[in-house]
């Protein structure tokens, strides 16, 4: 693996179908599952790992079809033996799935995540407590390698976090996980921020408070959990894609 620069690739690990009730309309969704890479000179850092199976209701309600995380890291010349970290978003099964696969890897959380997912009903209790899992629990926003920072982005639950990716090129791409659910979802927060710093006259929707700490970074793209979509500013150096 070259030192230089650092590469961001984009897995595909299946789909599922959020039911009616789950979407605010009259229809289901299909959504995929998507997690992500880093390649950096200090190792291989996975961002989400799939869909978890061992919930008979969750299957039934959520209906998944599920890529292998060893063929997805195949695709990309990877094998599970080569992930240095794995960083979770935040422990809801749909990203946790390929966790137990990787035992001994260090699992990197905001610290109030494990206690919440313990919790009956937020996850599957088997993806959580495996054989050889390790934990490692921040407190806040950490820069784990250079250039690569976790950064708490609470919202769809109170310990999710985001990464933030600075590439050879200079350009940064940030993994949003599940902090929105779909691209335009960010558009719009952004959106807003924009308007409120341009001094906008009220009323003007409310934005995540830490869309200001994500702003910072300057984001060329910024990619999803759960939407093939990406978001990237109106004008500026939009940079390399991510493979």
């Amino acid at each position: 693996m070259k030192s230089n620069p650092t590469a961001v690739h984009r897995m595909d690990l299946g789909y599922f179908v959020r039911p009616a009730a789950e979407t605010g309309g009259p229809q289901p969704r299909v959504e995929p599952v998507l997690a992500y890479l880093v390649e950096h000179e200090r190792g291989r850092l996975l961002f989400d790992t799939g869909i978890g199976a061992g919930d008979p209701g969750a299957e039934a309600r959520y209906r998944p079809r599920r890529r292998r995380l060893e063929g997805a890291l195949a695709a990309v010349g990877v094998a599970l033996e080569d992930v240095t970290v794995v960083v979770n978003c935040h422990l809801h099964f749909d990203h946790i799935g390929g966790n137990p696969l990787l035992a001994g890897v260090p699992i990197l959380v905001q610290e109030s995540e494990p206690a919440v997912a313990r919790r009956s009903g937020y996850t599957i209790d088997a993806l959580v407590d495996f054989p050889g899992a390790v934990y490692e629990e921040l407190n806040g926003e950490a820069e784990l390698w250079p250039g690569v920072y976790v950064v708490p982005t609470p919202g769809h639950t109170a310990g999710h976090q985001s990464l933030a990716v600075r590439r050879g090129d200079g350009t940064v791409v940030v993994l949003a996980g599940q902090a929105h659910d779909f691209a335009s979802h960010y558009a719009s927060d952004e959106l807003a921020r924009r308007a409120a710093l341009d001094g906008a006259a009220q009323p003007l929707p409310p934005y995540r408070p830490w869309m200001d700490r994500m702003a910072d970074f300057d984001p060329a793209r910024v990619l999803f959990a759960h939407d093939c979509s990406v978001w990237e500013p109106a004008s500026g150096k939009v940079g390399a894609p991510t493979e």
